[in-house]
């Protein structure tokens, strides 16, 4: 298994998920769910919070499985593949450093406006999960087009689908955790304040990978 194969599938969707979840809009929605859980029982939060989780993971691992099949048609352009992702992470990395990510900035699922009247705590749980915050989408952007070059090399679909689940996993883990602890919940106040720093970290850390993936795809052998 090739670093730069362990690199799509776990290492890059864990730091997206992480940056994902500290961007503005995406704390907005972690503090909406963590007064709509406040005052309920333990074993309703842990069902809330276990169910919202891995309903998250699974919207978003589809849709990287999605991406495999995608890629699966261009089998035998592996180069080109990771060039032009390459390309990709640089131009969305641009965007934000430049602050014109905006127009890319679209959530996924239903709006959290419609979520304050389910009282329901499985309901409410499957709702969240499947609301992907709008700060997000250029990254699940930046891994579906990871999975699709994953699939142009020859990677099964499951590949396509655990890194996209690993990157939804990473971006609710930290309110999983935060729900139960006390001082992790006054943490999130902290993070709102770092949250308007973060978009410009996200867009050097995606020029830096682009430049790595086109000189993969120039520089490095692929063997069959």
């Amino acid at each position: 298994m090739s670093d730069h194969y362990l690199l799509n599938l776990f290492v890059l969707p864990v730091l997206f998920g992480l940056f994902g979840f500290v961007e503005p809009c995406s704390i907005g929605s972690t503090l909406v769910l963590v007064k709509q859980i406040e005052g309920r029982r333990a074993s309703e939060k842990i069902a809330q919070m276990a169910i919202f989780a891995a309903t998250r993971a699974g919207f978003i691992g589809m849709l990287g499985m999605l991406a495999a099949v995608v890629g699966s048609a261009f089998l035998g352009f592996q180069k080109a593949a990771w060039f032009f992702l390459g390309a990709v992470y640089i131009a969305l990395g641009l965007m934000y450093v430049t602050g014109h990510i905006g127009w890319l900035m679209r959530s996924f699922g239903p709006r959290l406006a419609r979520m304050q009247s389910v009282k329901g705590s499985v309901a409410l749980g499957v709702l969240f999960g499947l609301n992907i915050p709008a700060c997000a989408a250029p990254l699940i952007v930046a891994l579906l087009g990871a999975a699709a070059a994953g699939g142009a090399s020859g990677r099964t679909l499951a590949s396509g689908f655990v890194s996209l689940a690993v990157f939804g996993l990473a971006l609710s883990l930290p309110l999983v955790i935060a729900v139960y602890f006390e001082r992790a919940r006054n943490a999130l106040d902290w993070l709102a304040e770092l949250s308007r720093r973060v978009p410009r970290w996200t867009g050097l850390l995606l020029i830096a990978l682009g430049a790595w993936s086109v000189w993969f795809a120039l520089f490095v052998s692929i063997a069959p």
